[in-house]
């Protein structure tokens, strides 16, 4: 295919990655969840770009995480076999929490071997990957191969009635998290006020061909998919429901890829309304039409720059607690494997989603003694994590890849530095490093900044991520 001087190219494709057997499912730390019934499929999607020979490809995929490892995969077979550069792909999950994961993440890779019946506990079932992986690279080989001349709209829209901020501050100025539904009659009054914000933006970039049809949009929101755990259903939650609401309006051929946002701390379940229900369907619904009524306003972009920069950033690991680290040795030595316990953590939460048919649970406090020492394991061998940033510029808009789970508020710093008319940060792209919280969140406690794997860097770790993601963004504009 002959392509012209600055002229935008891209091609979009999606291929089916529900899993054919039972897999279980991620999602939750220390739960064995098989799969019974999908509800709804999932897809791996991509989205590929090219200008004056240069190309660069989004990859988005309705999963709960992807390691580092299977990222690493998915980037460079994207060299090998279709000549992009690695660090001009991006591999990013949704974080449907009714989805397998992509690799493991739970456990350091030096944490004694777990018996094969327990492999899940490393958060991801082995027999998965190797079935998602070449499909992925499919839709990845789609979308390279019909990349044509297109065009692009970008706009944003507000939606603040799905999403909410889930760290509630209570009287002694600790963190609980609202469940999705009331047990007191008089609501949740144990909450004087919610710990941050949410992000009610609602991005949209739309690709266009010659014709007035759209090949393809990208769409951004921000909130945890969790509509649908912990039921033991396949399902993409609110991404899944979105896009599709998003093709029966334009058709089979448009690929409809979601970037979930930085929602270290933000979930669907509405601590106020005691009439709430999850319903990713219904979330989808109304993110749908936000979007539609936001295409109506979009005119042609005059700029289609495509670029893109990464920057590696050294973040130290926390320093595990003494306490901490002696009561998980003495569990370990008094229990090296993993022990049954159908009390899952969710237990002490007011209004906690019930664990479903077929769900097995491993019990709570060997899960933290073994997530515990995974943190000191990887500190001893590593001292320091390579965090890498990614960005792309798309025209006038910015499209940010954080790895982990930040919480929203650097997001909302990192777009408020940001030189672009638009910035769209994705969390949870090309690595999992656990939750990387506000600093002011570490002395309140709760779920996200105990000192366990999915939250072990230092505390001032959002901080830098913003500082170098803006400095990125202000090299690319």
């Amino acid at each position: 295919m002959k392509t012209h001087q600055n002229v935008l190219m891209a091609g979009a494709a999606q291929v089916d990655i529900t899993p054919q057997v039972d897999i279980s499912l991620a999602g939750e730390v220390g739960w064995f969840r098989p799969g019974q019934f999908v509800l709804d499929p999932l897809y791996a999607k991509a989205v590929a770009f090219e200008q004056n020979g240069r190309k660069c490809c989004i990859v988005a995929l309705d999963l709960t995480i992807v390691a580092e490892d299977w990222a690493s995969k998915i980037r460079h077979a994207a060299s090998e076999r279709f000549g992009f550069s690695p660090d001009a792909v991006m591999v990013h999950a949704t974080q449907a929490h009714a989805a397998p994961a992509l690799g493991t993440f739970m456990f350091d890779k030096d944490f004694p071997p777990l018996p094969d019946s327990m492999g899940f506990l490393r958060g991801g079932d082995p027999n998965y990957p190797p079935f998602a992986f070449e499909r992925i690279m499919e839709a990845v080989r789609k979308a390279n191969d019909r990349l044509q001349p297109v065009r692009i709209r970008v706009g944003s829209g507000i939606e603040g009635r799905v999403q909410f901020n889930r760290r509630a501050i209570k009287n002694d100025g600790k963190i609980q998290m609202p469940g999705p539904r009331w047990t007191n009659p008089l609501g949740p009054t144990y909450i004087r006020h919610m710990e941050g914000p949410i992000d009610p933006e609602l991005g949209v970039i739309s690709v266009q061909g010659e014709s007035p049809e759209v090949s393809a949009l990208l769409l951004h929101y921000t909130g945890h998919p969790v509509n649908v755990f912990p039921d033991p259903l396949i399902s993409a939650d609110w991404p899944g429901a979105w896009a599709a609401e998003m093709r029966s309006r334009f058709g089979p051929d448009c690929v409809a890829v979601v970037l979930n946002g930085c929602c270290g701390n933000i979930n669907p379940w509405n601590p106020f309304d005691p009439d709430y229900v999850p319903d990713h369907r219904r979330m989808g619904r109304i993110l749908a039409e936000t979007t539609w009524r936001v295409l109506q306003t979009l005119d042609v972009e005059e700029e289609n720059s495509l670029q893109w920069a990464t920057r590696t950033v050294s973040i130290p690991f926390r320093e595990v607690e003494r306490e901490l680290l002696d009561e998980a040795r003495r569990m370990l030595e008094d229990h090296p494997e993993p022990i049954w316990n159908e009390q899952s953590a969710y237990a002490a939460y007011d209004g906690a989603p019930q664990i479903g048919a077929g769900t097995r649970v491993v019990d709570s406090k060997w899960m933290k003694a073994a997530s515990v020492m995974s943190v000191q394991l990887q500190r001893e061998r590593e001292k320091n994590l390579g965090y890498e940033i990614q960005a792309f510029r798309l025209g006038r808009a910015a499209i940010v890849g954080l790895p982990g789970e930040p919480f929203v508020e650097g997001q909302l710093r990192i777009k408020m530095g940001s030189p672009a008319f638009k910035t769209y940060v994705a969390h949870c792209c090309n690595m999992y490093c656990g939750y990387v919280p506000i600093k002011e969140a570490f002395g309140r406690g709760g779920h996200e900044v105990e000192t366990r794997y999915w939250s072990k860097l230092v505390p001032d770790a959002l901080e830098k991520i913003v500082e170098n993601s803006v400095t990125v963004l202000k090299e690319l504009f």
